[in-house]
């Protein structure tokens, strides 16, 4: 069981619903859920070309992050195929939520924010403290704390106790369950 922070299942139009319903889940930090274009977007050799894309099919343009995102995005959709695991999109911001409760959590790249995520792992069972090695002097702290939240919601979901943004799955031409787990 893998969770990552990456979409799977990318939608024909329109947008996807599990970003829409982990936009409302973070409340406050909802900012931090990015709209995945539309696959053909995705597609797309240019950042202007996947905001025509998308606007005709989804009704809205493509963020330039998101763009940067399409090689990963695109990576991520052939590995999940042939994964000899099961392979399930996360998102941290949504995982922290729900460690806290949904209460409002500080910005993460902030000193507050860090220690509160590490905080929320560590009730939550997974402890961070010390010596990370080589990972840990290459990482940036964000980044290993959204990691170790990623690895909560894989563990919740191989053990029952996840639930999936939306409640069922969307399926897309790809064939791909879509859902963002928490």
């Amino acid at each position: 069981m893998v969770g990552v922070d990456m979409p799977i299942g990318l939608a024909d139009r329109g947008p996807r619903q599990a970003d829409l319903l982990a936009r409302a889940y973070v409340g406050a930090r909802r900012a931090s859920v990015f709209m995945t274009p539309v696959r053909a977007a995705i597609e797309a050799d240019t950042h202007p070309e996947a905001v025509r894309v998308n606007r005709g099919l989804a009704g809205a343009g493509v963020s330039a992050q998101a763009f940067a995102l399409r090689t990963r995005i695109r990576e991520v959709d052939r590995w999940v195929r042939r994964a000899p695991f099961r392979v399930v999109e996360v998102h941290p911001e949504v995982c922290f939520a729900r460690m806290a409760n949904r209460r409002p959590l500080p910005r993460k790249t902030t000193w507050a924010g860090a220690e509160t995520r590490r905080r929320l792992l560590a009730d939550a069972g997974i402890v961070l403290t010390g010596d990370l090695g080589p990972a840990g002097a290459a990482a940036k702290v964000d980044d290993v704390l959204d990691a170790a939240a990623a690895a909560w919601t894989a563990r919740r979901v191989l053990e029952g106790e996840a639930e999936s943004l939306p409640d069922n799955p969307e399926v897309f031409s790809d064939g791909l369950r879509c859902a963002i787990w928490v």
